[in-house]
């Protein structure tokens, strides 16, 4: 007996057209959805939601390390997966991709993605008093301080936001299954409700604070916090 909505999911996005793609253009997809629609996202709340973890004693506690390593294996895997699936699309095609939407919309995420990788490399030093040096660019919060967290946060958004419409055009375009783009569509409801409800309970805590504390001696907190509904803490 069919089974209208089995039936329904592993049908093409569109009926009228015929789901043919090679196995290199498969895995090209496989690895930028991976990439920009799982391991890229989760960075970003990683970063965002766990630089203090709830079980942590801060501000007696300082500097808590798991968001820093888990935000950086995250990115890396991402920027490697991305890396590979460029490659497989420019080894095996010739790189025709600003022929068509998706190929503008990649190629701008690819772009926004450098950019971010190029960023956090040329972020400057830390400095602060667990390292040999006091003075460093985050701990005085200098102007490339602040250049680079203007610029990681605000193109970091864009940049998932436009792998979204990257993988969703890539999807329309190979005439997927319907079941991948609800599968996705699913998975990222599901971030989006993990990302309001950890900014309602008030879990962005600004990454100065959370490696150096409150105290107002410190001259990064004598400064506004970079980025939107980011919570801070002031002691003297």
């Amino acid at each position: 007996m069919p089974d209208p909505v089995l039936d329904w999911l592993l049908a093409p996005l569109d009926p009228a057209r015929a789901h043919l793609v090679d196995a290199v253009i498969a895995w090209h997809g496989r690895l930028m959805v991976l990439a920009w629609g799982v391991l890229l996202p989760l960075g970003v709340l990683v970063a965002r939601f766990c630089k203090i973890l709830p079980n942590q004693d801060w501000p007696r506690v300082l500097d808590s390390k798991p968001w820093w390593h888990g935000h950086l294996a995250l990115q890396y895997a991402g920027g490697g997966l991305m890396l590979g699936g460029l490659g497989l699309l420019l080894v095996d095609h010739a790189p025709r991709g600003l022929t068509h939407g998706h190929g503008v919309v990649g190629y701008a995420v690819l772009g926004l993605g450098f950019i971010q990788f190029l960023a956090g490399w040329l972020r400057g030093s830390k400095g602060g008093p667990t390292e040999p040096q006091l003075r460093g660019d985050h701990y005085d919060m200098t102007r490339r301080r602040r250049l680079f967290e203007h610029l990681h946060k605000s193109l970091g958004y864009l940049a998932l936001l436009t792998g979204c419409g990257a993988i969703l055009s890539g999807l329309w375009q190979a005439n997927a299954p319907r079941w991948m783009a609800s599968a996705l569509l699913l998975w990222w409801a599901a971030l989006a409700v993990a990302f309001i409800v950890l900014q309602i309970r008030g879990r962005t805590i600004d990454t100065y604070q959370a490696i150096w504390g409150p105290e107002e001696h410190h001259p990064g907190n004598r400064t506004r916090p970079i980025g939107w509904g980011i919570r801070r803490h002031l002691r003297r």
